[in-house]
């Protein structure tokens, strides 16, 4: 099959059909939290230079008294602390004490709306106070069990709207709720920043009001180095506007890219209809139904100078215009980058794509919760599978840059950009695979080794393996020879893996990746996995006498 052919067919098509997968139904079970540490049992030996906490969140409570959830996104944050010392393991959870959690346990109900569940309105109302509750505005949610992100050395856990809370790192306590308002002009932002060698983080929000809907880029300044008494984003500052293509259709994103020297931001064809927003409580309908794939629309990408804030622009004197130059490409669904660089005046982007951005609805906890058989399988197959690609942008097009002809010049690199007209380029993108990773499904949770090569030119990234619905391996990729290494096991079921470096590293893959690994078949048993970076194969197991449900995303905390 040629590589044209091979681009034409979704991953859907190129991954093998599965049949038989088991039940993953145990994995998104509400779980109970471990305040308390409790010691691990440790098989293996864990690298004595390792101390600090893997820090992860994730969906851990799916009902409150008759009400249930209906999506995975929904369920209330459960905080998890692995905590390595000489050797040693301790375990200790708890559950994310936001409003929502509290205001619920109160209830013995869902009283506030999630991305997939609709709080209904309170049955003690009368009638007519139970209709016009549907007429006012839906409280932002401050669940936040999406990731571990950190600001001028605090922790907080983030979801996707304008509330983060702050967390104790070591005690797992919730602390002061924050407000992205209270700072700069964003009504949401991501749960995933980047940030700059000295402190200084960058992350995404939107903005929407007469003068239209605009994607913000917001920096937030290093802070003194130590925790702070109490939550502080002073200083922060949005640095570039981004008008939405479609006002009144914008695209949803999860995340962005960040090299050395510019912020692109991937305007995709997933939509969020306004209208429909402005409609949904009084109809009834969660958020997630405001979204639409639209594969009829391209996708767009923005670079962005982080420096000055200024959009790339391209100039044309024969019309003394200068304009920002559009990326576009064929439409594509992407969740998480892996990373971006700069090389030769070229801008090159991996991240983690599928053909099919329909996917983020499917995550309903009914889907999750089928019984193995035919059902799951068909299920399972219809879904997108996501598969590494490059995109290269490159960084130089004014009026002398030629029409219709490739412009990508790197060596051994099959990504194509041609300029059609001015302050436009068509991109195609490079497979950062072959087939050997088809075998296992795709991947997703991408990680690289972030404090050394993230912006910077990299080898290796390190990610989940999705033969199932849950990811069910971990995988090694060199995205120079696309060579692949594995770790997987019949019935475990894997976190995104995190890269954590050597005290005394000179290659980008020496040190260790940790993976919170689920075990549906074998009850309380629970346990942290360590792999050696470089040859993946397994060093140690810490085994908890716990059930965790499957989680989101984490950090490596090396203070504690």
């Amino acid at each position: 099959m040629s590589e044209t052919q091979t681009r034409s067919l979704s991953s859907r098509q190129r991954c093998p059909r599965a049949s038989g997968l088991e039940s993953v139904a145990p994995l998104v079970r509400s779980g109970a939290e471990t305040p308390d540490p409790v010691p691990a049992a440790v098989t293996g030996t864990i690298p004595a230079w390792i101390n600090g906490s893997l820090l992860r969140t994730g969906p851990g409570k799916f009902e409150f008294g008759a009400d249930r959830y209906t999506h995975w996104f929904d369920g209330m944050a459960l905080m998890h602390r692995f905590h390595i010392s000489e050797g040693h393991v301790a375990y200790s959870s708890r559950f994310l004490q936001s409003d929502s959690f509290v205001s619920n346990s109160e209830k013995n109900r869902i009283v506030v709306s999630e991305f997939g569940t609709v709080a209904t309105p309170d049955p003690c109302k009368n009638i007519l106070a139970r209709f016009f509750s549907r007429f006012q505005s839906p409280k932002p949610t401050d669940n936040a069990n999406v990731n571990f992100v950190k600001y001028k050395g605090d922790y907080y856990v983030s979801t996707e709207t304008c509330y983060m809370r702050r967390i104790d790192p070591q005690s797992l306590e919730t602390k002061e709720k924050v407000d992205w308002t209270r700072y700069v002009a964003v009504s949401a932002a991501t749960a995933h920043p980047h940030y700059d060698p000295d402190g200084a983080a960058y992350n995404m929000g939107n903005s929407y009001g007469t003068s239209g809907f605009f994607y913000n880029i917001v920096r937030v300044p290093p802070g003194g180095g130590a925790a702070a008494a109490s939550a502080d984003l002073s200083g922060a500052s949005v640095i570039c506007s981004i008008p939405a293509a479609e006002p009144r259709k914008p695209s949803y994103y999860h995340s962005f890219a960040m090299s050395e020297n510019y912020i692109v931001f991937i305007e995709q064809p997933i939509k969020l209809d306004l209208l429909k927003f402005m409609l949904y409580r009084i109809q009834g309908k969660s958020f997630h139904k405001v979204m639409s794939w639209e594969p009829q629309c391209e996708t767009v990408f923005h670079l962005v100078n982080k420096h000055s804030g200024e959009l790339l622009a391209a100039s044309c004197f024969s019309s003394r215009q200068v304009s920002a130059v559009k990326y576009r490409a064929a439409a594509m669904f992407t969740l998480h980058q892996i990373n971006a660089f700069e090389d030769d005046g070229f801008l090159v982007m991996d991240m983690c794509c599928g053909d099919d951005g329909q996917v983020i609805a499917d995550y309903t906890l009914e889907n999750l919760r089928r019984a193995e058989g035919e059902e799951l399988d068909k299920f399972y197959n219809s879904l997108c599978r996501n598969l590494p690609r490059r995109y290269v942008l490159p960084l130089n097009v004014d009026e002398n840059t030629p029409l219709d002809r490739n412009l990508v010049t790197l060596r051994s690199c099959t990504a194509t950009a041609v300029k059609t007209s001015p302050g436009e380029v068509r991109v195609t993108h490079e497979e950062l695979h072959d087939d050997a990773l088809l075998r296992y499904g795709g991947l997703e949770f991408p990680h690289i080794n972030y404090e050394q090569r993230n912006g910077k030119p990299y080898r290796y990234f390190y990610a989940c393996g999705f033969a199932h619905v849950i990811g069910d391996s971990l995988l090694k990729m060199d995205v120079h020879t696309k060579e692949l290494k594995v770790w997987r096991y019949p019935g475990f079921y894997p976190s995104e893996p995190v890269f954590v470096a050597s005290p005394r590293a000179t290659e980008e893959d020496d040190g260790v990746v940790l993976s919170v690994i689920i075990t549906p078949r074998q009850e309380n048993r629970t346990f942290l996995l360590v792999l050696d970076a470089r040859s993946f194969t397994e060093l140690a197991r810490a085994e908890v006498p716990v059930n965790i449900p499957t989680g989101t995303h984490g950090v490596f905390n090396k203070t504690g």
